[in-house]
C-alpha cells in the first residue's frame, strides 16, 4: 500500500512559490505571488501577504506578520511578533554596485520580539531594532533603535516612546507611565523604558 504524501501544516496560496528546503511552522498562511526560497526558516502562526519574498538563511519567529510587498533579504533575523508593514525594505549590503559580487559580505540585521516596522520604511543592514519598538511609516532607520522607542524620519531620530501595545508613553516626574489600553506600567530610567 502506497503512501499519501504528507500534507503541510501551513496554508500557501496557489499562485505561491515554495522552494524545497525552507523549514515552515504549523498555522502560517502564505498569500499570493509570494517567494520562499530554500534554507530560510519561518516560525508558527506567520502571516505574509502578497508578493512578499523570503530570501536563503532568513529567519523569522512565531506570528510574525509581514504586509504586502515586502522582501527579506539574507541577514534578517526577526524575533517573535514582529510586524513588517506595507512594502518596507531592509538591505542587506553596505555599499552595493552592480558590477561586484559581494555575496559573502551580506550584513544580519536583527528586528527583536514585538517591534513594527511602518509602511514604507527602510532599515538600513547592520543594525538593531529593539524590542517593542516603533519604527514610523516612511522612516529611513540607519542606526540601532532602543526597546520601546518611537522613531521617525529621515534619517530616523528618536521621539518617543511606546507601550507594548503600541501606545505612546507619557511619563511623568517619576519616570513612570501607564499604557492607556493594557493599563500596564513602564519606568524610564537612564534613557531606557523597561515594563515593571
Amino acid at each position: 500500500m502506497s503512501q499519501q504524501p504528507k500534507q503541510p501544516n501551513y496554508f500557501s496560496h496557489e499562485t505561491a512559490v515554495i522552494d524545497s528546503g525552507c523549514n515552515i511552522g504549523k498555522g502560517t498562511k502564505i498569500w499570493h505571488f509570494s517567494h520562499i526560497m530554500p534554507d530560510c526558516e519561518i516560525g508558527e502562526n506567520c502571516n505574509l501577504g502578497q508578493n512578499v519574498v523570503i530570501s536563503p538563511g532568513v529567519k523569522l519567529g512565531n506570528n510574525v506578520k509581514v504586509q504586502n510587498n515586502v522582501s527579506i533579504y539574507t541577514g534578517v533575523i526577526c524575533e517573535d511578533d514582529v510586524f513588517l508593514g506595507p512594502s518596507m525594505v531592509f538591505t542587506n549590503i553596505v555599499n552595493p554596485r552592480s558590477a561586484v559580487i559581494r555575496r559573502d559580505q551580506y550584513v544580519k540585521t536583527l528586528v527583536r520580539r514585538g517591534a513594527s516596522i511602518g509602511a514604507n520604511a527602510t532599515v538600513v543592514c547592520g543594525i538593531e531594532i529593539g524590542e517593542f519598538s516603533f519604527i514610523g511609516a516612511g522612516a529611513v532607520v540607519i542606526r540601532d533603535v532602543p526597546a520601546y522607542a518611537l522613531v521617525v524620519g529621515n534619517p530616523a531620530r528618536h521621539v518617543g516612546w511606546m507601550s507594548e501595545y503600541g501606545h505612546r508613553l507619557e511619563f511623568n516626574a517619576e519616570g513612570e507611565a501607564i499604557c492607556k489600553e493594557s493599563g500596564q506600567k513602564y519606568k524610564l530610567e537612564d534613557n531606557k523604558v523597561k515594563l515593571v
